[in-house]
C-alpha cells in the first residue's frame, strides 16, 4: 500500500481514538460529577443534622442556664434569709448574755450586801450582848454591896427574906415541867415583860432541847426582839429558826416576820428577796398570802 494510502487511514485512527477518548473523558467526568453530586447532597444532610443537633444543644443549654440561674437566685434568697435569721438570733443570745451577766452582777451585789448587813447585825448584837453582859456584872456587883451595906447596917432580916424568895423561886423553876416552863416564859412574853421572857425561853432551850416547842421558843425569842424594835438581833434569832429548825411550824413565820424587820430597817431590796423566797417555797401557806400583800403594796 502506497504512503498516501496510509496517511489517510492513520488520521482516521486518530480522529476515532480521540472521540472515544473525549467520550471515555466525558463519561469520567460525568460519573465523577455525579459522585460529588452525592457527596454534596450527603454532606448537605449531615451539615442540615448538625445544625439542628447544634440549635437543640443551644435550647437545652439556654433551659440549663436558665434553671441554673433560678437555682443561683433561690440559693441567694435562702442564703440571706438564713443570714438574716442567724443575725437575729445572734443578737437575741448577745442580748440574753447581757441581761444573765446584769442580772449575776445584781445578784452578787445583793448576795455581798446582804452578807456585809449580816455581818454587821452579828458585829452589833455581839457588841449588845458584851455591854449587857458587863451591864449584869455592874448589877450583881452593885448587888452583893448593897447586901453586905444592908448586912453592916442589920437589915438582916429583909436580906434573909428576900435570899429565901430568891431561892424559893429558883427551887421553883427548877421543878417546873416542860409544858409549865414553855407556859411560863410564854405568858411572860404575853404580859410584855420580854426580858423575862427571853431568859426563861432560852432556858426552856437548854433544859429541853428535844421539845416539840424548842422551834417555837427560839421564835418567840425573836419576837422579842421584833417587839422591842431591835430588828437586827431579831433577824439573827429568826435566822436560828429557819437552819436549827427547817422541819419545824415557825420557818415560814421567820421568813415572813425578816422580811418585815428589814422592811422596818429600810432595806426593801433584802425585804422583796425574802419575802419573794417565801412565796416560792412555801407557796400554799398563809404567810406566803400575807406576803404577796405585802410586796404588792411595797413601793419600788
Amino acid at each position: 500500500m502506497p504512503d498516501s494510502a496510509i496517511i489517510p487511514i492513520s488520521l482516521k485512527l486518530v480522529a476515532a481514538m480521540d472521540k472515544r477518548i473525549c467520550i471515555l473523558f466525558s463519561v469520567i467526568i460525568l460519573l465523577a460529577g455525579c459522585a460529588l453530586q452525592r457527596d454534596v447532597v450527603t454532606l448537605d444532610d449531615r451539615l442540615a443534622q448538625a445544625e439542628k443537633r447544634y440549635s437543640e444543644s443551644e435550647l437545652k443549654n439556654k433551659k440549663l442556664e436558665t434553671q441554673l440561674d433560678e437555682v443561683r437566685k433561690t440559693n441567694e434568697q435562702y442564703e440571706k434569709e438564713l443570714r438574716s435569721r442567724t443575725a437575729g438570733q445572734n443578737a437575741d443570745i448577745d442580748q440574753l448574755q447581757d441581761e444573765i451577766r446584769t442580772l449575776r452582777g445584781k445578784l452578787e451585789e445583793t448576795d455581798y450586801l446582804l452578807k456585809q448587813k449580816i455581818t454587821g447585825f452579828e458585829e452589833l448584837a455581839e457588841r449588845r450582848d458584851q455591854k449587857l453582859e458587863s451591864l449584869d456584872k455592874a448589877t450583881n456587883s452593885n448587888k452583893d454591896r448593897i447586901v453586905r451595906l444592908e448586912q453592916y447596917l442589920n437589915f438582916d432580916s429583909t436580906t434573909s427574906d428576900q435570899k429565901k424568895k430568891s431561892i424559893s423561886g429558883k427551887q421553883s423553876r427548877h421543878k417546873l415541867t416542860e409544858e409549865q416552863a414553855y407556859q411560863s416564859a410564854k405568858q411572860a412574853y404575853d404580859k410584855g415583860n420580854f426580858n423575862a421572857a427571853r431568859e426563861e425561853f432560852q432556858k426552856f432551850i437548854k433544859e429541853f432541847p428535844k421539845s416539840n416547842n424548842v422551834d417555837n421558843a427560839q421564835f418567840w425569842i425573836g419576837e422579842t426582839y421584833y417587839r422591842e424594835k431591835w430588828y437586827e438581833k431579831a433577824i439573827l434569832e429568826y435566822q436560828k429558826v429557819i437552819e436549827k429548825y427547817p422541819k419545824g411550824n415557825k420557818v415560814t413565820a421567820s421568813l415572813l416576820k425578816q422580811g418585815f424587820a428589814f422592811l422596818n430597817l429600810g432595806d426593801k431590796v433584802n425585804s422583796r428577796l425574802i419575802l419573794s423566797e417565801l412565796i416560792k417555797k412555801y407557796p400554799k401557806s398563809n404567810e406566803a398570802k400575807i406576803a404577796e400583800r405585802k410586796l404588792k403594796g411595797m413601793t419600788p
